[in-house]
């Protein structure tokens, strides 16, 4: 199944708490505000960033579950935004039983390939949100994905755990998705103030030489209010520090595909 038409963004980290439902809501925006066509899609069964889209889980039909599950056709399950050109495919606590219910089903680790097939020419972006765990629904985003993007805390303990996550995505390659690759550390609640961030910041830069990008995003207070605004930081304070880090994110992305193409 050939995505390649769409840059497919998985955002993976086994940790939790380290921004990835934080960037797939503010880098889909501050994307789609630039000029792309992006679809979000929430493989997080917490389904933070269907919250911080705004979307009222009470109100939601068809989710990412019933994709998985072979319910429903994608298309059925896209809700809008309030950003003109972003989509989001929303999740549910149910999806909690996705991981359950799929390891007896054939072709369990590429449902979600499969259902974005029928997306290949519709965006310019898709971004995958994945749960903090390595099962089968991370593997279901890296899989259906041809870049995995690892969001990284600039704490103590930003390098726990990254051998074993550098090492599943070097399995999938291998395994499920030859195109597979990382495209980009993203250091994530960075304080440039403190020897610590620092620190943490040259660390990755040794372990990922080619992958870390300019843009760090910073401790800010009004990136953490927005999500119960139910809204992107770009529209909730766009003057904000928050909002500035993602769209130059977005930016310097658009820049490096640019230069690579």
């Amino acid at each position: 199944m050939n995505i390649s038409a769409s840059r497919v963004i998985a955002l993976v980290n086994q940790k939790g708490g380290v921004g990835k439902s934080t960037t797939a809501v503010n880098l889909g925006a501050a994307l789609a505000v630039l000029g792309q066509s992006v679809l979000v899609i929430d493989d997080d069964p917490q389904g933070n960033t269907t919250t911080g889209l705004g979307v009222e889980k009470s109100t939601i039909g068809a989710s990412v579950y019933d994709v998985l599950m072979g319910r429903v056709h994608i298309a059925e399950a896209l809700r809008a935004t309030e950003i003109e050109r972003l989509q989001l495919v929303p999740a549910t606590i149910s999806l909690a039983g996705a991981e359950i219910e799929l390891v007896s089903e054939l072709s369990r680790e590429t449902r979600l390939r499969e259902a974005l097939g029928s997306l290949t020419d519709a965006y310019d972006y898709i971004v995958i949100d994945s749960p903090p765990s390595l099962g089968l629904l991370t593997i279901n985003a890296l899989v259906a994905a041809n870049e995995a993007m690892i969001p990284v805390q600039a704490e103590y303990y930003a390098l726990e755990g990254l051998s074993q996550l550098t090492h599943v995505i070097n399995r999938v390659r291998e395994a499920l998705n030859p195109g597979l690759h990382v495209s980009g550390v993203l250091v994530t609640m960075y304080d440039g103030r403190t020897r610590l961030a620092v620190e943490v910041l040259a660390e990755l830069e040794r372990y990922f030489p080619q992958q870390i990008f300019k843009t760090q995003i910073p401790r800010n207070v009004r990136l953490s209010e927005a999500p119960s605004f139910g809204k992107p930081v770009i529209l909730f304070d766009p003057k904000s520090r928050g909002a500035q880090a993602y769209m130059s994110l977005a930016r310097e992305m658009l820049e490096l595909a640019s230069v690579h193409a």
